[in-house]
């Protein structure tokens, strides 16, 4: 089974980027984020042609916004709001074989690492801190599941292009780390990534619009993330950033990350 998870900037304006997402990697479940979109505007149909018959979202209008999107049926779909909004940041679902699979759209957290000063930055860690205290409150380590998303933290040295000139910069604060290490800590999510790819190699899924050329330039940070709990860990067959992605026609600035589990 090959799962990717998406931040795709707005599903109705990249329904092209899906059909060739499918064409290209043939995932059976992509998950999304920023699909920016009603749900009673989600285009349904269109996906399903792209051969995605399955489809579980939890939207709002021009914001945020995640989907899940299935060759095979769900058990379960359910949604959960955070931090006492209902900003469309979570959905989650019981696959075919009993593995629950999480997508997440974390806060960005504005531009100033204060949460003081900054309220967005403030909500991003309260979220990181309900995270922590929900899943081992409700889940425990035994229980198989995945979590993906856009969790907008790059947690390790090689996760970014420079260590040294982003630790102020949001995405990358040693407190930001340090609570994205408490949620993962919590039930022993293990990196799904860097379970193939070493950390000492760098690893981006998302450049910046702002770059006249990101590829050449590549100052990325790896802000989308695959984490599965210790029983699916023998599971794990591969994991690759889609990197070509970010180069299409009207690209996301993030690309898609892929992992492989066997049967």
């Amino acid at each position: 089974m090959r799962i990717i998870t998406w931040n795709i900037n707005s599903v109705r304006a990249r329904l092209h980027l899906l059909e060739q997402l499918e064409k290209t990697a043939s995932p059976d479940v992509i998950c999304l984020q920023e699909t920016k979109v009603a749900d009673e505007s989600f285009p349904e149909d269109a996906i399903r042609e792209i051969g995605y018959p399955h489809i579980a979202f939890n939207g709002m209008k021009g914001y945020n916004g995640v989907a899940i999107l299935s060759r095979e049926p769900f058990a379960r779909v359910e949604k959960r709001d955070w931090c006492g909004k209902t900003d469309a940041r979570h959905i989650y679902v019981e696959l075919a074989d009993g593995v629950e699979l999480h997508n997440f759209y974390v806060p960005a957290g504005g531009d100033v690492p204060d949460p003081a000063e900054n309220d967005k930055f403030a909500h991003k860690l309260q979220f990181l801190d309900e995270m922590t205290a929900w899943f081992p409150e409700n889940r425990n380590p035994d229980t198989p599941m995945i979590l993906v998303g856009d969790l907008n933290i790059a947690p390790l040295e090689s996760d970014v292009w420079s260590h040294k000139q982003l630790l102020k910069v949001v995405s990358h604060t040693p407190l930001e780390v340090e609570k994205l290490d408490g949620v993962q800590s919590a039930v022993a999510w293990v990196d799904a990534v860097r379970h193939f790819i070493p950390e000492s190699e760098q690893l981006f899924s998302w450049w910046s619009y702002r770059a006249r050329d990101w590829s050449s330039s590549d100052k990325g940070r790896r802000l989308d993330h695959v984490w599965v709990t210790p029983p699916l860990q023998s599971r794990l067959a591969g994991a690759s950033v889609l990197r070509d992605a970010r180069g299409w026609e009207k690209a996301s600035d993030h690309a898609p990350v892929a992992i492989d589990l066997s049967a």
